[in-house]
């Protein structure tokens, strides 16, 4: 067994309304990663900023090295030893990269001016360790966002840390990038580093991970070896439950197409051609870049087409914005939730009526009553876990905030919902609810279109699954058709000459 470095012994941190730790123990080794498991809403990244000072506990005990420690301020935690990569980027964007970095303990030379080439240098040396191209000099709001992730992830490696955090690390790297954060983290393991690793995506914990800890509406269910166990008991620990149909597919009998798409063209995508049933959820399946976002924005208005048809119950629509393909029944729920599809700032009934404010429009202003009567049946319908409707959204939890997202979209009463990857980030008991939630929209004789990257949810929800590539259309299976490696071949296949 490798030797404690940190514990947080019977932690405990209350919010109004709600008690997010009960009496929560955690441990982390030297030359170990740590797998922190739950829900969204199980308790981890409040355990884990009050380990890096952002939350003050309301009891129980930190020890450090044999040592107890109170842990006042995310500074202390980093003079500490204690990094964390936050799963919400934590850059200023008109900053270098190198400040950055180096911000709040910037390197000066002798006559006490900022030492510009040493923090470069360093900056320069730490990128690549981490085996990416990214200019020290340029601005952060220039990187895209994974570039801004390997930022983050290097900006906690150059602290040094004897306990690095990283909750979520992955969500926006490519397969390269993974890989490379991978080898830093058996290098840090190396040189005798504790890591604490957050992560919905049970596949890494396996490949990365040594030890378990996993909590459950806010406290500790226990600790395990990653040897020891597979995924099921994982996935039992972490809800309560085995989840044997992870992909609670249901079969409707409906057969009237509702979209039509001909040979729909702009600089995204190139004549792709389809058809959408009635109470069907149509698959979109292709690798990062494929133009599976930009067909959705088209069908919804945000891009415009430059030829072809879209065809919404017989009649051709042209829309010249989001606004009239949501008057038309056509809406759309963002891979982006956070900056695309919710206003973080506002309360949870305000977000889930802000596309649907005529319906509460009176002589007088807004019937508060009745929104908040709406408000409430949602909230029961789809099970959105929160001790107020007045909460921001801001607070909830990944899949909470993805619930109030369709929820705000279904109270357009949409014919056709589009949804881009949505369970991003979301933890598996929450997405068995979502797909359940889908199969109701399907028995009401909605149709849905939906993106996603996983490709056992795709094969496991849809009906039918459009292959696209580079912008074009290379496959339209049926479900009973439909498999990986027929998917991944129409992906690869070269373009007849």
């Amino acid at each position: 067994m490798g030797k404690q470095i940190l514990t947080m012994k019977n932690i405990s941190k209350g919010f109004p309304g709600v008690k997010a730790l009960d009496n929560v123990d955690f441990t982390v080794y030297e030359n170990e990663v740590m797998a922190l498991l739950g829900e969204n809403g199980a308790g981890k990244s409040t355990l884990m900023k009050i380990l890096s000072g952002v939350y003050t506990k309301d009891q129980g005990e930190i020890s450090l090295n044999g040592e107890a420690i109170e842990v006042v301020s995310p500074k202390d935690a980093t003079e500490k030893g204690i990094a964390i990569i936050h799963q919400e980027l934590n850059l200023i964007p008109y900053l270098t990269v190198y400040e950055n970095i180096f911000l709040g303990r910037e390197i000066k030379n002798s006559l006490g001016s900022l030492d510009k080439k040493k923090m470069i240098e360093e900056t320069k040396e730490v990128l690549d360790r981490l085996k990416v191209n990214i200019n020290p000099k340029s601005q952060v709001n220039s990187l895209s966002i994974a570039q801004q992730q390997m930022v983050e992830i290097a900006k906690a490696l150059s602290l040094n840390a004897k306990i690095i955090i990283m909750d979520e690390p992955t969500d926006t790297l490519t397969d390269q990038e993974v890989k490379s954060l991978f080898e830093i983290i058996h290098e840090l393991k190396k040189q005798g580093k504790g890591l604490v690793y957050i992560s919905h995506r049970l596949k890494e914990v396996f490949e990365v991970c040594d030890r378990l800890t996993v909590l459950r509406d806010g406290q500790f269910i226990g600790e395990k070896m990653v040897s020891e166990v597979d995924e099921g008991e994982i996935i039992r620990l972490m809800v309560g439950r085995t989840l044997d149909e992870q992909f609670p597919y249901i079969k409707t009998d409906y057969s009237e197409e509702v979209l039509q798409v001909e040979n729909l063209s702009n600089e995204y995508i190139k004549n792709l051609s389809f058809s959408l049933r009635k109470g069907e959820i149509l698959g979109v399946s292709g690798l990062v870049g494929a133009g599976r976002t930009e067909l959705a924005k088209t069908l919804y208005g945000y891009y415009k087409k430059d030829t072809g048809k879209i065809i919404l119950n017989g009649e051709e629509i042209n829309f010249n914005s989001p606004r009239e393909a949501l008057d038309k029944g056509i809406v759309y729920v963002s891979e982006d939730r956070k900056y695309d599809g919710l206003i973080l700032g506002m309360d949870i009934t305000s977000n889930i009526t802000i596309s649907s404010l005529e319906k509460f429009k009176t002589a007088i202003g807004l019937n508060k009553k009745e929104e908040k009567k709406v408000a409430e049946e949602y909230r029961d319908k789809i099970n959105i876990k929160t001790p107020s409707l007045y909460q921001r959204v801001e607070n909830l939890s990944g899949g909470n905030q993805q619930k109030v997202a369709i929820a705000k979209s279904l109270l357009t009463d949409p014919q056709v919902l589009i949804l881009d990857e949505p369970t991003r980030g979301v933890d598996v008991g929450a997405k068995r609810e979502i797909y359940d939630l889908l199969n109701e929209i399907k028995k009401q004789g909605r149709s849905i279109i939906m993106i996603s990257s996983e490709m056992p949810e795709i094969l496991g929800m849809s009906d039918r699954i459009l292959v696209i590539h580079e912008g074009q259309l290379k496959g339209n299976l049926n479900r009973e058709e439909a498999n990986q490696e027929k998917i991944m071949s129409h992906i690869m296949k070269r373009e007849e000459n």
